[in-house]
């Protein structure tokens, strides 16, 4: 091994253990800090890393997905309403005035530390978008593709600096009453500074 390869091997191990770090770090975090907002830039990278695009020609995504029919949607609320992720132009869409994380805290069991959080993170789905290719099965597979977004979101958010902890108590039908969408809401994933 020459001297350039011996610094290119020794690039990708500290690459690696900067990926081994957020893992080890990565917590579940419902305590958040009231003192500290979530800025729009990590924002911005939160939703990208979560399902973003990374190849337009297909429309590939960050996480996979079977078939790359990414069935996913989502969608963040903070003080200011309600948010759509629109992957394919990589930018927000609001849809809801209004804060809705008090309400998303009591539809969740009274899981308080959602509405304390800066910003609240819904993944919903729509299960046709799998389901008209691979029947029944697909809705295991849209599960598969939630897992997958979801650690990206946790991942990115340990990275930041910031604390996460994915909540699947809830009551669907409420939720889905109060963003007012079609959509199936799998997970609520509330993203703040830890206190």
């Amino acid at each position: 091994i020459n001297i350039m390869e011996k610094l290119k091997l020794q690039e990708i191990i500290i690459k690696q253990f900067d990926f081994i770090k957020v893992l080890e770090k990565r917590r579940t975090i419902r305590e958040f800090n009231p003192e500290r907002e979530v800025n729009f830039s990590e924002l911005s990278t939160l939703l990208w890393a979560t399902y973003g695009i990374t190849e337009k020609t297909y429309g590939l995504k960050t996480a996979p997905s079977a078939g790359a029919r990414y069935p996913l949607i989502v969608f963040f609320c903070n003080k200011e309403g309600l948010f759509k992720y629109i992957p394919e132009e990589n930018s927000i869409l609001k849809i809801k005035e209004g804060d809705l994380r008090d309400k998303l805290s009591t539809y969740a069991y009274e899981q308080d530390f959602i509405k304390d959080a800066p910003i609240v993170f819904i993944i919903a789905a729509d299960f046709k978008r799998t389901t008209s290719r691979y029947g029944k099965r697909g809705e295991r597979y849209v599960y598969i593709d939630l897992g997958h977004a979801a650690q990206n979101l946790l991942l990115c958010a340990t990275y930041l600096g910031l604390g996460a902890c994915p909540v699947g108590a809830f009551d669907d039908e409420k939720i889905k009453k109060l963003l007012e969408i079609y959509y199936d809401p799998l997970y609520i994933i509330p993203v703040g500074y830890p206190k």
